[in-house]
């Protein structure tokens, strides 16, 4: 879930991991081919080693132009294990609205990471070891994607992003992030979760013209955090053009979605922050607030006039405004208690901040000139738009449900499967409001006697969660994971993956689901890890985190699992996503300080 803090602020977030004088220089090697759709897309091939290390797995990276100066970058990766022509096509984005789908890329399931030395090594977990793997940037303006590249630098008393003449840091920026980036304009992207859906059609469309080879089969879209409006409305949109039958349009054959800590329901996800930290409460034995706190969080809930009836105006009344003015109240007033008493990561209650997983060397990593050329980039890389993020405030998109619920019934009823999962460290959209979100989806034989929650087996013996599986519906609860689960727990994201794709059930992996499968179980999910990782010290910056003890280790401990990869030092404050504590550590603020949400952003 997001809702957004001021554009002046953002363009910090936006701008806070530049490099200094990085000026880019627009490619001229790129391929260009019209897609469907009349979508033109500019491509070239990455070599091996920028991220896949296998030079036999061919790698593409792009820009599908989707409207007047409106541009969004695309990294393509052939399956591994599977034959390219033969796999299917696995879609990812990120949420936001304004992240980069390149923190899905280098964080947690793409095929490489990048360690301290600032070089890409490969990720055994990768999801292209069982699919054709997409990440698009959406939508224009976030992460590669650029409306019109300028030169600018970032003025850091006003924050704000400030064009230059020519590509030339003047002496008074000379110590400021200063380089390409793309024009701030809010009319050059989108500002709801609806008029997003129609540029990342397109881009599909132009993808799937310029590479027929690697589109012929079944579809799965993937995202995460604001990805629970993004995936059920965009996917919906997608059905409804097949059956407009688009001249020169492709079908996009949707047969799966996974959805990773989704953020679908304001109404019951503002109330989950009460659930996670005060009732029931979280399930690592950690109560963070003293009674007086406990009960300001409930008035701010539900007193008279506060979160929870301003939520229920903005959905009735679907008045931007009062939307705007609700998710405000709501962040300020419920969510960010957390921030301002606890000093813990919202995206993983185990941790203090700074927080150094997962690792963001990666960001400099894509802010190289090597890099930037092998991937035909035109702007330098920022990690959350200011542009997305100001334009979606304007509308509450963040606080409307949007009928996200009942898109995900439609995309079932059209036999297209559903998975839900969550890593249950999360508090931001955490998995007790996520299982409320499922029951109300009310798919098929999930309230049905008898159905419920069951272990999941993978083939490191090793129980990582559970599951409460109906037909093609499916809730999955991840233990000891924060929001970004193939980062936390690598192995059971890619054998789930794999399960979806091949129509298996989540469990084990072993049956086929037919609409008449279920999980015999508890209809809650109830087991309790306790407070053994739980951290009550500031993780050190160089720490790796071991995905075997799902424990904080010393770099040089040679027993560290492959997965993992260490912090850079040139990086040691990795980006958050949290509103609240971002904003704060970027104004050098308390979080008690920090006035404004600022968002979901993965």
């Amino acid at each position: 879930m997001i809702s957004m803090l001021s554009t002046t602020v953002l363009l910090l977030a936006c701008a806070g991991h530049g490099v200094l004088g990085q000026f880019v220089a627009p490619p001229t090697n790129l391929t260009s081919k019209q897609g469907y759709a009349n979508i033109t897309v500019r491509y070239k091939p990455v070599p091996a080693g920028i991220c896949e290390q296998d030079p036999d797995v061919k790698s593409f990276s792009g820009y599908a132009d989707v409207a007047p100066d409106q541009h969004i970058f695309w990294w393509f990766f052939e399956a591994r294990n599977v034959d390219p022509s033969e796999a299917p096509l696995t879609i990812w984005i990120n949420g936001g609205p304004g992240s980069s789908s390149m923190i899905g890329l280098f964080q947690e399931l793409g095929p490489c990471r990048v360690n301290a030395d600032g070089e890409a090594v490969d990720n055994p977990y990768s999801w292209s070891n069982v699919t054709n793997l997409l990440f698009i940037d959406q939508p224009t303006e976030v992460g590669h994607s650029y409306s019109i590249p300028v030169p600018a630098y970032l003025d850091p008393t006003s924050q704000l992003l400030v064009q230059l003449p020519n590509n030339s840091c003047p002496d008074y920026a000379s110590d400021w992030d200063c380089g390409t980036y793309s024009y701030f304009n809010e009319s050059l992207t989108a500002n709801s979760t609806p008029a997003a859906a129609p540029n990342l059609w397109k881009t599909l469309q132009g993808f799937m013209g310029a590479f027929p080879q690697y589109s012929r089969h079944d579809v799965f879209f993937t995202t995460e955090s604001y990805g629970g409006h993004y995936l059920p409305l965009f996917s919906k949109y997608f059905l409804q053009q097949n059956a407009k039958g688009v001249k020169g349009a492709h079908n996009i054959s949707l047969v799966g979605g996974m959805i990773g800590n989704g953020w679908y329901d304001p109404l019951i996800q503002y109330q989950a922050y009460y659930n996670f930290t005060v009732y029931p409460g979280n399930t690592y034995g950690y109560s963070p607030f003293n009674q007086s706190v406990k009960d300001q969080m409930y008035n701010n809930l539900y007193g008279a006039g506060n979160c929870y009836d301003q939520t229920v105006d903005c959905n009735v009344g679907k008045i931007d405004e009062i939307c705007t003015a609700a998710d405000n109240f709501c962040y300020q007033q419920v969510e960010n208690l957390y921030d301002i008493y606890l000093e813990r990561d919202e995206y993983d209650v185990r941790y203090l901040m700074p927080n150094p997983f997962p690792p963001s060397s990666y960001v400099d990593y894509l802010n190289t000139e090597r890099v930037q050329r092998a991937i035909g980039a035109y702007v330098n890389y920022t990690e959350a738009s200011a542009a997305v993020s100001a334009a979606f405030t304007t509308t509450g998109d963040d606080d409307r449900e949007l009928g996200t619920v009942e898109a995900i019934r439609d995309l079932l009823a059209h036999n297209v499967s559903i998975t839900m999962y969550f890593g249950d460290a999360d508090y931001n959209c955490n998995w007790l409001g996520g299982q409320v979100v499922a029951d109300h989806v009310n798919a098929t034989g999930y309230a049905a006697a008898g159905t419920g929650f069951v272990n999941i087996s993978t083939s490191d013996h090793v129980v990582h969660g559970q599951v409460r599986q109906a037909g093609h519906f499916a809730f999955v609860r991840i233990y000891q994971s924060g929001h970004l689960v193939p980062f936390y727990q690598p192995l059971v994201a890619l054998e789930m993956l794999d399960r979806v794709i091949h129509a298996r059930d989540i469990a084990t992996g072993n049956t086929t689901v037919t609409p008449a499968y279920r999980t015999k179980g508890p209809k809650l999910s109830s087991f309790h890890e306790g407070n053994a990782t739980v951290q009550f010290d500031v993780t050190p910056p160089d720490s790796v985190y071991n995905t075997t003890t799902n424990l904080p280790q010393n770099a040089t401990d040679a027993s560290q699992p492959p997965s993992s990869s260490k912090l850079s030092k040139k990086s040691a404050r990795p980006y958050r996503p949290a509103r609240s504590r971002k904003r704060a550590l970027m104004l050098g603020q308390s979080p008690s300080q920090a006035q404004g949400p600022l968002g979901r952003w993965m």
